[in-house]
């Protein structure tokens, strides 16, 4: 069976034949999806007996941060350069928040694997650990809530850098995308170019 492509991957074939992978930069709906949102964070706390994030604080300071970050640099940057350079900004919280949340998410499933291998009649993976120390499952299931959270502490980065761009820009951040070079227009402008030599 054929493994499926992942959708931040886009695959063109120029006309040398060479097959060329485009990647696609995470983007701030790819954070939220990846990474637990505030109740969840709370939830795994609770039930883990972590420690409680400031949601909505850390949110604001990063938002602040990068808010005072673009007054700073108002006097010696340009409106474009601005922009540009708070879009590489954003995009390495976005890209940094998006990772973790890949990580969580795979945290989350060996934590759910080992714990359903528990509920079987070999329960080698649940079974007591030496006097003093949990269980294979249990330590994966605490090492997955301990992902969630500080997934979760990344995602507010981004989503404060997010709503910074857009006041201060004036526009919604997304990631960039470098153009895709069209090699067989490339090769027709040189030729164009070689053939229009002839005539000088």
């Amino acid at each position: 069976m054929a493994k499926p492509a992942t959708p931040s991957r886009q695959t063109t074939r120029p006309a040398s034949g060479r097959v060329v992978q485009l990647r696609k930069g995470a983007t701030i709906e790819m954070v939220r999806l990846t990474c637990p949102d505030e109740a969840q964070a709370l939830k795994a706390a609770e039930s883990f007996g972590t420690a409680i994030l400031d949601s909505g604080g850390m949110r604001d300071l990063h938002e602040r941060l990068i808010v005072e970050t673009a007054t700073a640099l108002s006097d010696g940057l340009g409106e474009r350069a601005m922009q540009i350079h708070l879009q590489r900004i954003v995009g390495a919280y976005v890209g940094s928040a998006h990772g973790a949340g890949q990580f969580y998410s795979k945290a989350v499933t060996e934590a759910r694997d080992a714990t359903a291998k528990g509920s079987a009649d070999a329960r080698d993976e649940d079974l007591d650990g030496p006097v003093g120390y949990d269980s294979a499952a249990q330590r994966k299931r605490e090492f997955a809530a301990d992902m969630g959270i500080q997934a979760h502490a990344l995602r507010l980065a981004p989503e404060g850098a997010v709503a910074a761009y857009s006041q201060i820009v004036g526009e919604a951040w997304k990631p960039f995308d470098p153009p895709v070079e069209n090699p067989s227009q490339s090769f027709d402008r040189r030729a164009a170019a070689a053939q229009m030599s002839a005539f000088d």
